[in-house]
């Protein structure tokens, strides 16, 4: 006969394990013998590490005892369900984890391969990493809004990074990030910027356009000086097109 001591240790667990398994009814406790202490057979010791044994194959606690009462052909088949249960479980953390792995560039979370290789160009040209940031975030809202014209921006967006006058541009803005938005050398800025749009832009604004706008004019006061003034010639030339 064996202590509630000895029959932890001869079964691999704690007491504190042995103890839990009677309280929920899935490994039956002893009457107290005469001395007032529980004592424990060799089967029990048996039935102990069965328990363990399928406890720690990852088989919840609650179908253990059904298994243990099974017959071999019923046993075998619960083994298979909880196996492929088991593997389930193993899919779905591991792409819990790729996921996860991926939080480090979190755009890949939320944009599609053919934008992240367009952030990674932009990084390339030498853009600055906060311009990188909002035109991920612009993605973001565009395929939210919009997703029908994500093909053809991405289209559009690599034929416009084959631009050297626009990379020029992009750089120029990154350089004057930190400007007083009264600086004069925004000025010059402000004109090349319109001879683009005026060549490259199209006239039709749509809501995820205004929204990024929106998001790249909290940036800097600089940028939303730039971006004031080519809305306002922009509504000019509307106006003028109008009344023409």
């Amino acid at each position: 006969m064996l202590t509630i001591s000895q029959l932890a240790a001869t079964a691999g667990v704690t007491v504190r394990t042995v103890r839990h398994y009677h309280q929920v009814g899935l490994f039956p406790e002893p009457e107290r013998d005469a001395s007032g202490y529980r004592r424990y057979t060799a089967q029990a010791a048996v039935d102990l590490i069965r328990i363990r044994t399928l406890a720690d194959a990852g088989v919840p606690l609650a179908r253990i005892d059904a298994l243990l009462q099974a017959r071999p052909a019923e046993f075998a088949a619960a083994i298979t369900a909880i196996d492929a249960e088991l593997q389930r479980k193993v899919d779905q953390l591991t792409a819990h984890r790729r996921r996860i792995a991926q939080l480090e560039s979190g755009e890949r979370l939320v944009l599609p391969p053919e934008v992240i290789a367009i952030l990674n160009r932009m990084r390339g040209l030498g853009i600055s990493e906060q311009r990188v940031l909002l035109e991920r975030d612009a993605w973001i809202l565009g395929q939210t809004l919009n997703p029908d014209s994500l093909p053809r921006r991405i289209r559009d967006k690599n034929a416009s990074l084959d631009d050297p006058e626009l990379i020029r541009l992009m750089l120029a803005c990154d350089a004057a990030v930190d400007w007083h938005p009264h600086d004069p050398r925004l000025d010059q800025l402000i004109d090349d910027l319109d001879a683009w749009e005026i060549q490259h832009r199209d006239p039709a604004e749509s809501a995820d356009q205004k929204l990024v706008v929106s998001r790249i004019s909290e940036a800097s006061p600089a940028w939303q000086r730039i971006l004031d003034a080519l809305t306002h010639r922009a509504n000019q030339r509307r106006t003028a097109r109008r009344d023409s």
